[in-house]
């Protein structure tokens, strides 16, 4: 059986939502999809990320908290499970990896007092590819403002993600190691995924490749 509550979480093009959807469907989930593409200010963040990186951060938090606030909140979401593409802490790790350290004391105060009272998930599975591999798919899917992503930037997240998740004491994360493969068309490599998130596993970071 799947854990009530999994998030599937990955750097930028490593397909979560292509998994998170497929989940859903196979295991009748109620589906959580981050709406990424309202952000006004994520086109021209990418082109100048100096300039743009406290408004695009702050619509995010503010439009994730939203959402989680509306569906975690419901009395039936988790009586046949629940998977999310994305965990609500992204938005401070994106954060601290763009804003100066002012702005992001901030940010960090404000983040602190939209994340309480959250449910968290029972299983944050985390999609690693390498940048290489993450860039193929982002120019691949063919959304215009992405094609402007550095692989310094997608680096630096990457990092972001796994500093917090070794210092993660509260819940098993689930670390995927995909390479460059394609689990939406090799139904093999999808099978040993969704057994494997089947699995239990301790609190802290477990890191498997296929």
């Amino acid at each position: 059986m799947l854990p009530s509550f999994i998030a599937i979480e990955g750097n930028i093009g490593a397909g979560k939502t292509t998994l998170a959807n497929r989940l859903a469907v196979d295991h009748n989930r109620r589906l959580i999809l981050e709406a990424f593409s309202d952000n006004p200010f994520l086109p021209p963040f990418y082109k100048e990320p100096e300039r743009y990186a406290f408004p695009v951060e702050l619509f995010f938090m503010a439009e994730r908290h939203k959402q989680l606030q509306h569906e975690l909140t419901q009395t039936d979401l988790f009586s046949n499970g629940v998977i999310a593409d994305y965990i609500f802490v992204k938005t401070l790790l994106f954060a601290r990896n763009t804003l100066p350290a002012e702005e992001f004391r901030l940010f960090s105060r404000l983040f602190k007092v939209m994340d309480a009272g959250f449910p968290k998930p029972d299983l944050i599975v985390y999609l690693h590819r390498p940048v290489e591999c993450l860039q193929a798919n982002i120019a691949r899917r063919g959304r215009e403002y992405e094609q402007e992503i550095k692989d310094d930037y997608l680096a630096s997240v990457q990092a972001a993600y796994f500093n917090y998740f070794g210092t993660q004491k509260e819940q098993p994360v689930l670390v995927i190691d995909l390479g460059d493969a394609d689990f939406e068309a090799n139904q093999a490599i999808y099978d040993r995924m969704a057994a494997l998130i089947e699995e239990s596993f301790p609190v802290g970071m477990t890191r498997v490749g296929l």
